[in-house]
């Protein structure tokens, strides 16, 4: 019992397939008419039209059928290249049946261009008669007649690239200059910030004959004079060189403090000699003996200088302690005697008592003193 639905589709059978297309093939081959696509024979192609490129064969284009022809494409414009034409040649012969090549040579460039494709181009040509046209010279007046047109066309390419390179001007004053007739010269016109108050002027031109006759045309080259006598060098007299110079003079053999590639033993007398400290000489100036005592001189007075300004504040505070112990006093006695209800006779002479008060805080500094 079958529980899956029977197959609805097709069934694709691979032997089936197979067995199909060889008897398909073996038909093809025992048909006694041939499928391919072939044109009517000549003369006998009226109505019929080509449609595709079976129908040209290895050929052309049939004239006798008055509709578009395109074989092998050529001409057409495809769609999908955006309009392009095809580069594709037809196939030309010359006289004597070859195909020719140089079409392709010829191809993107102009009609009358001169392409030698062959090895015969290469060739010289046959001399048949002197009379050829071909060889002959052009007579005296054509050459004339080229020369003065193409003198003429190169002066007018020239004038018109000065004109167009000078002010405007000078343009118009050329202009004016060719347009007068009667009168011999040029005409100045003023610039354009003085063209509105001047006028115009004539300048008349003289020609004159240039001549080496003339000492102002003539540049004379005069020689140079001898130069200034050299500097004088002075010379010491020759004299024998002594020991101690010959010491002075030698130099010691450069020793290094990083590189000793060989292995050397060096005593310490050739690196400090190598080193250049034993050329030094150490030399202390005088001014330094002289800075230290003034510094020191300074440093004394200073000190001095704070000493005596601390001694004065503090006479100036002792001073002031005692005028306030004073005032208490004075303050004090007088309440004890307003408290007991006496009072001191009032002085007669009030200089008097203020000279003994001055007297008293004196007496009272110089005991306080060290």
């Amino acid at each position: 019992m079958h529980i899956l639905p029977p197959v609805s589709g097709h069934v694709w059978d691979r032997e089936a397939e197979d067995d199909r297309r060889r008897l398909q093939r073996q038909l093809q081959q025992m048909a006694l008419v041939s499928t391919a696509r072939s044109a009517p024979p000549y003369l006998h192609r009226k109505g019929w039209v080509p449609r595709v490129q079976e129908d040209f064969g290895d050929g052309g284009a049939y004239p006798e059928c008055p509709v578009a022809q395109y074989p092998l494409n050529m001409g057409k414009k495809d769609d999908n290249e955006g309009g392009k034409t095809s580069t594709a040649l037809a196939v030309q012969l010359d006289s004597q049946g070859k195909v020719k090549y140089d079409l392709l040579a010829r191809q993107g460039h102009a009609k009358d261009k001169i392409i030698y494709s062959k090895l015969t181009d290469l060739l010289p040509s046959a001399v048949t008669s002197e009379d050829d046209p071909e060889i002959q010279k052009p007579e005296q007046d054509t050459i004339d007649d080229i020369t003065e047109k193409t003198r003429l066309a190169l002066e007018k390419l020239t004038q018109g690239k000065i004109a167009a390179a000078m002010p405007a001007d000078v343009l118009r004053s050329r202009r004016l200059h060719s347009t007068s007739d009667t009168r011999q010269g040029s005409r100045a016109l003023p610039s354009t910030r003085e063209r509105s108050s001047a006028s115009s002027e004539w300048l008349r031109c003289r020609k004159t004959q240039w001549s080496l006759q003339n000492s102002s045309n003539i540049s004379k080259k005069v020689p140079r004079g001898p130069p200034s006598p050299p500097a004088p060098v002075m010379h010491s007299p020759t004299r024998k060189v002594t020991v101690k110079e010959q010491q002075e003079w030698r130099i010691p053999p450069s020793v290094s403090n990083w590189k000793n590639p060989k292995g050397y033993t060096l005593p310490l007398d050739k690196r400090l000699a190598a080193d250049g400290r034993g050329l030094q000489s150490v030399h202390i100036n005088e001014k330094f003996a002289k800075l230290a005592e003034a510094l020191y001189i300074a440093d004394r007075k200073a000190r001095e200088q704070v000493e005596m300004r601390s001694q004065l504040e503090k006479m100036a505070a002792q001073k002031e302690k005692v005028r306030k112990e004073e005032s208490l006093k004075m303050l004090a006695k007088k309440a004890r005697e307003e408290q007991s209800g006496l009072r001191p006779l009032p002085s007669g002479d009030g200089e008097e008592a203020e000279r003994d008060r001055l007297r008293a805080e004196r007496a009272s500094v110089c005991t306080y003193l060290p």
